[in-house]
């Protein structure tokens, strides 16, 4: 007869060449947050980016609903080391965005509403890599996920997807948001495991 401790879990799974490495899959959507949950009513929502010459582009909820929307079916990855494939997500491409934008910073600061922040780099968002999603599996986004709306950058940790999204400041370079000041790393490319500095 086998005796288990307490502390017995079964086996490792085996790794997964379809995840990053460090990474296990999940069924589950954990939800995971630098803070407490934001709550903006709609009427009030509003996105920007604003440039380094101080020109800011704005959109009311309104306005972005009336820009083109996308479907988009991706993997999500994050650093605490939990994957979730092939999830779908509705919202409007950060190329749409930044179409009428001129800049000639590489980097920006994403800002949420609640004051968290995360840094990205302009060229890595381009070529339909990112978006400001609204929906997720068929239905408005959850507060708890992000909503009413949410940074989407699939190909990196997903720190980088920053919920309750308000709004982008162009930057000369590449300076840490939030999480980048406590160590994780500036960019965070799962594939690379970058998950710290």
């Amino acid at each position: 007869m086998a005796v288990f401790s307490r502390g017995f879990t079964g086996h490792r799974p085996e790794p997964d060449d379809s995840l990053p490495p460090g990474q296990h899959l999940t069924q589950n959507f954990p939800v995971l947050s630098a803070g407490p949950t934001s709550s903006i009513p709609l009427e009030e929502w509003e996105f920007f980016i604003q440039t380094e010459d101080g020109e800011t582009h704005k959109w009311n909820w309104e306005e972005i609903h009336a820009l083109p929307f996308e479907d988009i079916e991706t993997d999500l990855h994050c650093v605490t080391s939990w994957s979730k494939l092939g999830t779908h997500w509705r919202g409007v491409s950060l190329d749409t965005l930044f179409a009428g934008v001129k800049t000639e910073y590489r980097y920006f600061m994403a800002h949420s509403y609640g004051g968290y922040t995360t840094n990205l780099i302009l060229d890595e968002v381009l070529g339909r890599k990112a978006w400001l999603a609204f929906e997720y599996d068929g239905n408005d986004l959850p507060a708890e996920h992000g909503g009413p709306a949410r940074l989407l950058v699939p190909h990196l940790y997903f720190w980088k997807s920053a919920k309750w999204i308000r709004g982008f400041v162009m930057q000369a370079n590449n300076n840490p948001g939030f999480w980048e000041q406590y160590g994780y790393n500036l960019h965070g490319d799962p594939w690379r495991e970058e998950r710290y500095s």
